[in-house]
């Protein structure tokens, strides 16, 4: 698959303030109770729908320890037997179709997912997500606005420290109260 057609999608589930998760890691607010009776409404057969598209997943860290940690506790694995690459310098418990990162994020991503890969999504977290807006990595953003207001936690883009101008694709609410945001990201002008 040529690299040109490769998409780097950048998706996370916050909180309407922006948050991916408590200080401490945890995302119990995830857990909502709201009901948009105009929303869609999205069927197991539409999610496995869905995520059958995705032919890899890039994700940090402390977000594959919590992936990790919700299938122990019996709630299944989230990816299927789609390839994972994790981003760590340290030693985590391995897993099938699991392979540990620890060099240059932009060598990783345009040197050998995009040449592999179609549809490459970062799930997280914040560090990770904020590094390929910043890298230049990212085509486009998913973010799924969940109905709580939790405070305080980690942000969504923990450490970006520029503006990245956005243009918005797409909009669609839940049933479930959750409003997806799909923006593309816009590159700045060649000189």
């Amino acid at each position: 698959m040529p690299g040109a057609e490769s998409v780097v999608t950048v998706h996370m589930a916050a909180s309407l303030d922006g948050f991916i998760a408590r200080r401490d890691g945890r995302v119990d607010w995830m857990e909502t109770s709201d009901t948009f009776e105009s929303g869609e409404v999205l069927g197991p057969d539409d999610v496995a729908a869905f995520l059958a598209t995705i032919d890899c997943y890039l994700m940090g860290s402390r977000t594959y320890e919590r992936a990790l940690a919700f299938e122990a506790q019996g709630a299944g694995w989230a990816y299927g037997d789609t390839p994972i690459v994790v981003l760590t310098h340290r030693s985590l418990p391995t897993r099938g179709g699991v392979e540990f990162y620890s060099g240059d994020l932009a060598h990783l991503v345009d040197g050998r997912l995009r040449p592999r890969h179609r549809s490459i999504w970062c799930v997280g977290g914040g560090e990770v997500a904020a590094a390929c807006l910043r890298l230049g990595l990212a085509d486009e953003i998913r973010f799924s606005v969940l109905p709580v207001v939790i405070g305080d936690g980690i942000s969504f883009f923990q450490g970006l420290d520029r503006d990245v101008a956005l243009h918005l694709v797409d909009v669609k609410s839940y049933r479930s109260g959750i409003v997806a945001l799909r923006y593309s990201v816009k590159r700045p002008p060649a000189f």
